[in-house]
This record gives structure tokens, sequence and C-alpha cells, in this order.
């Protein structure tokens, strides 16, 4: 079935909930999706369900979205620590996905919108870090209108489809981190 691109003016985000799994296992068990991804095929909604109550079981460690149009998800994305040393505090992984259906239609740059009001505005991020497979124009085109430069490819970093691939490290430092008055 062929569905139109989503309307940017009618693309709600908000943060993702437990009773978001069913439709996450979906979103992430389409090929499109997981094969641009460090997923496996076959997510399970228990799987799914398990991550967004960690996710949400500490506030202001995890932010989780999740973008709809007519009630269905067509998107979602988070920022996640970069690890757990008390150095590395100020950096967080960036990680999203838009249905194939909705790319190229304002959700996926949306969502980076909102992540990005939240890490400069709110969650004290410095630097956001994320890998995207280099052959992925489409995310990187995104990543690059929002700031994000590259930092080094990594070479066969993933099994893909039975092949290693290579990715592409970026990341995006704050435009204006926050100044003592």
């Amino acid at each position: 079935m062929t569905q139109q691109p989503a309307d940017p003016t009618r693309i709600t985000i908000r943060r993702g909930i437990p009773a978001d799994a069913a439709a996450m296992a979906a979103h992430m068990g389409e090929a499109e999706i997981y094969a641009g991804l460090l997923q496996l095929p076959y997510p399970s909604e228990d799987m799914w369900r398990q991550r967004i109550q960690e996710m949400g079981s500490q506030p202001g460690k995890d932010l989780f979205l999740v973008a709809e149009h007519g009630g269905e998800m067509v998107g979602n994305a988070g920022l996640h620590p970069a690890g757990n040393s008390l150095r590395r505090r100020h950096a967080m992984m960036l990680g999203i996905s838009v249905s194939p259906q909705a790319q190229g239609s304002g959700v996926g740059s949306a969502l980076m919108a909102a992540l990005l009001d939240y890490a400069d505005n709110w969650g004290q991020v410095l630097r956001i870090e994320l890998t995207v497979y280099s052959d992925n124009e489409r995310a990187i085109r995104l990543y690059r209108r929002f700031g994000f430069e590259p930092e080094g490819t990594m070479r066969a970093y993933a099994l893909r489809a039975g092949r290693y691939v290579d990715v592409l490290a970026m990341a995006r430092l704050h435009p204006a981190p926050p100044q003592l008055p």
C-alpha cells in the first residue's frame, strides 16, 4: 500500500511510552529500517516494551521520542548517554529512524529539531555523536543540515545483510554553549 508523505505541519513529536512497544516492534521490523541501523531482524514487542521502560525509568538519562502522523508512528529518535564515565556526561549518542513511506517528508527534520532543542536548551549536552552507514546519503545530508560534521570512517564496522560495511562517525558540538551572565 502506497501512502502519501507526511505533512510536516501535522507531525506530532512526543516522548515514547511503553504502550508504543507494538508500533516500535513493527517499525523496527521493517527491512528498510533495520538494514539502516544496528538493529536485528524480528524484534519483539516485549523487547521494545522493556527498552522503553528502561529509557523512561531514569529521568534525564535518555530521551526517547516518537513521531506520529495521523495517529500512526512514522519515526522515532533518541539521545542516550555516550558512556558511564563522569568525564563523558557532556556527550550523548543520537539514534533516529523514519518509516520508508515518510522519508523525505519532514519527519526526520522534526525529530532532529526536537532532539537538538532538548540537548541545547535543557539537557546540558555539549557533544552529540552518531554513526551512519557511509552509503546512507539521505541521512548524512540530514545530519549535515543540523550541524553534524564527519570525524572519520570506521571500516568494516558492522555486518549488514551478510557483508561488512563502513560507517561514518559524525558529531555536533553545541553551537552556543551556555555562558554565565
